[in-house]
């Protein structure tokens, strides 16, 4: 089974994969969280720090570029192809009212007429580059009947895989899957298919592939975040120890605040950490108290004062936990 890291904004990041990559096992992909091309589509300094290949050893991600201009979108993979990347994501599947709102993202597949000739050019340039594209999508907007018609638009262009999270853009993260839809499009689907969509224990997983015999590939994101031992426990049945996810915490807190510190001040920081925490918190049952500590930190003294009271009171669980506290089981 391969298994990829999800592309979230704020959370997957530079930071959070090198960390990852120091303490657990490679996952087979890593995409990054997705960049938009300005208007001469190119790249900007915050993003070529987070894809710099030389700032990522042992991990060097996929780009996702979020964008419904094909122009721009070619621009950005020309210039990501000069930086030595060799395949491109384009995410048809961020449900955020902001980005909907321009026709990006979930809010692209309200146009199919013009998605189809989005890719009809972004396709043939992607070919012409020898590079390959992959795409990240829901099933609609509103109702996942929408998804037929898109399936007839994907078919018509060859992809890397077609990475399907089976909700519509008003689902956002609520309600279940539709793998009633997904089983339709992983049999019809010309290209590759890739599941996503509330992975958060292995036993998620083993159902997605009974509902899809023949299902290879697995993209997590809440997941992961949540328990960074997840993949581990897939594959070899060991979950994250205490001592795995305290390293893993203090690559991702100290590579904060060499990313953020001095440039952006604590605050920042501080967000960016308290952000992380909503995810992994489930690993410390019993943490009501201490997690209302970590989030009403007002500076980084009172923030490590109340995670070292987080470790020393709580006791570390397992997978199981971490699930339940995430996905509200």
């Amino acid at each position: 089974m391969n298994l990829y890291l999800a592309p979230m904004e704020g959370v997957t990041d530079r930071v959070f994969r090198q960390a990852y990559c120091r303490c657990f096992e490679p996952l087979d992909k890593y995409f990054a969280p997705f960049l938009t091309p300005n208007e001469n589509g190119k790249l900007g300094p915050r993003d070529l720090a987070q894809l710099d290949p030389e700032r990522n050893p042992g991990c060097l991600p996929i780009p996702q570029i979020l964008t419904n201009q094909a122009e721009g979108f070619i621009r950005t993979a020309a210039q990501l192809k000069r930086m030595g990347y060799q395949e491109i994501n384009l995410n048809l599947g961020c449900p955020s009212g902001t980005v909907v709102s321009k026709g990006r993202g979930a809010g692209f597949l309200a146009f199919p007429e013009q998605l189809d000739g989005f890719l009809y050019q972004v396709c043939s340039a992607m070919e012409s580059m020898n590079v390959k594209l992959s795409v990240k999508t829901r099933i609609g907007v509103e109702q996942p009947e929408e998804f037929e018609a898109l399936l007839e638009i994907y078919n018509r262009y060859a992809m890397e895989e077609l990475i399907i999270h089976p909700r519509v853009r008003k689902d956002f993260y609520k309600n279940t899957p539709r793998m009633d839809v997904f089983r339709k499009a992983f049999a019809e689907s010309r290209n590759p298919v890739c599941y996503n969509g509330d992975i958060f224990r292995k036993e998620d997983l083993d159902a997605a592939v009974s509902a899809c015999p023949g299902l290879d590939r697995v993209m997590i994101g809440r997941g992961l975040a949540s328990n960074p031992g997840l993949a581990q426990q897939i594959r070899t049945g060991r979950p994250v120890s205490r001592e795995q996810f305290l390293e893993f915490y203090q690559l991702l807190y100290s590579g904060y605040k060499e990313q953020l510190l001095q440039a952006s001040g604590q605050r920042v920081v501080l967000f960016r950490m308290k952000e992380m925490w909503e995810y992994m918190i489930g690993l410390f049952p019993g943490s009501k108290k201490q997690k209302k500590r970590i989030l009403k930190s007002q500076n980084l003294a009172e923030y490590e004062a109340a995670v070292r009271d987080l470790i020393r009171e709580c006791p570390f669980a397992g997978e199981e936990e971490s699930y339940a506290a995430v996905s509200g089981h």
